[in-house]
């Protein structure tokens, strides 16, 4: 009971000391602004003004190079057999006609076994047309057995004809018989896939995958991630500018030649392919690039010098003055750079806007 008592009175008394506070003589503290810094001797550090310049708008987007799927050839053999050699590997650069690999195929032995029977009969039904010519010619024929004859001396010609073609499709030399089929590049360029080695066996008419793959890699595709929201900055024809991350000095300039139609569900992002000359062979199946994309007319755009602006955790910021010793971090939303050093700022500070020329020692020196 006592103890009840005592609560109720300290409750009381607290209440009391609660409602006799003058809200008037409160003294409010604010919180220290983390983007506001003072320094001492602020004419230290030398001010810029942003400008307004008429500018390109620009979009940079990531691509692999790849082949043109137009100049990659298939190397097929229509004989089959097992190779019983391998002349050449992945990544080998192949003139057209070079021997990629040779195949001891039984296919070819009975296609000259065939050849040479055609020979054969033509050379006896020639004999026999020749022979029922001179009888007829004397009146010991009649003209029907002629007539058969000569039918047989043209059937013969088409067997060797025939028979022939089937050899020269097969790549044989018909003046040297033999088992063994030379699988020949059908045009010049890198081995992009190679599917048989020594001793593999060969199906014919039935290379399920091909026996090689041929690209020509003197023009090749630019293949990029363009997101749908920056599509309207890209449309078919137009032109841009390609840097290599492994030659970034080396520009080159590509045609847009489509854009893909179907947005990947995870990146919503379209395929655009550029199609460039590649000269030398500089480019290489799979090397990363970065492509360029400038607008066709020309827009206003706020710039300051690029020192001015200090890339931080990903986002870029200016010091701003704001009063006496006082300056103001703002972030902003910064574009290309141009040769002379300028930078555009999308967003975040309008012209005449005064920042320090210098961020990076602005910010080295306040962190001190």
């Amino acid at each position: 009971m006592c103890a009840a008592a005592l609560l109720l009175a300290g409750c009381r008394s607290q209440n009391a000391s609660a409602d006799s506070v003058d809200p008037a003589k409160v003294q409010v503290e604010e919180a220290p602004d983390a983007n506001t810094v003072e320094v001492t001797r602020p004419e230290r550090f030398r001010l810029v003004t942003a400008e307004q310049r008429p500018a390109y708008n620009e979009l940079n987007v990531t691509g692999t190079v790849q082949p043109d799927v137009s100049r990659t050839v298939p190397v097929l053999s229509l004989a089959g057999g097992r190779a019983i050699e391998v002349r050449v590997r992945l990544g080998d650069f192949v003139h057209k006609g070079d021997v990629l690999a040779r195949i001891n195929s039984a296919d070819l032995s009975a296609a000259f076994s065939d050849h040479e029977k055609a020979v054969a009969d033509e050379k006896l039904a020639k004999r026999q047309l020749d022979r029922a010519q001179e009888l007829y010619s004397h009146g010991a024929m009649a003209l029907k057995e002629l007539e058969v004859a000569e039918d047989a001396e043209n059937k013969a010609q088409v067997d060797v004809k025939t028979t022939t073609e089937r050899l020269r499709v097969l790549g044989a030399d018909i003046d040297h018989p033999s088992s063994i089929v030379e699988v020949r590049a059908p045009i010049s360029g890198v081995i992009v896939e190679q599917n048989v080695t020594t001793g593999t066996g060969v199906k014919s008419l039935d290379n399920s995958p091909n026996l090689f793959t041929i690209a020509d890699m003197s023009r090749v595709w630019l293949v990029c991630d363009v997101y749908e929201n920056n599509l309207a900055q890209v449309h078919l024809g137009d032109i841009a500018e390609v840097r290599l991350n492994a030659y970034p000095d080396r520009v080159l300039r590509g045609r847009v030649d489509n854009i893909g139609e179907i947005l990947d569900p995870n990146t919503r992002a379209a395929k655009v392919r550029l199609d460039l000359a590649n000269p030398g062979n500089l480019m290489r199946q799979g090397m990363f690039a970065t492509a360029t994309f400038r607008s066709k007319s020309q827009v206003m755009r706020t710039v300051a010098p690029a020192t001015a602006l200090l890339r931080l955790h990903d986002k870029y910021w200016v010091f701003v003055p704001a009063g006496g010793n006082r300056f103001r971090r703002t972030e902003v939303q910064a574009g290309a750079t141009d040769s002379g050093g300028m930078q555009q700022i999308i967003s975040g500070v309008e012209p005449g806007t005064q920042m320090v020329a210098n961020s990076l020692q602005f910010s080295s020196e306040v962190s001190q």
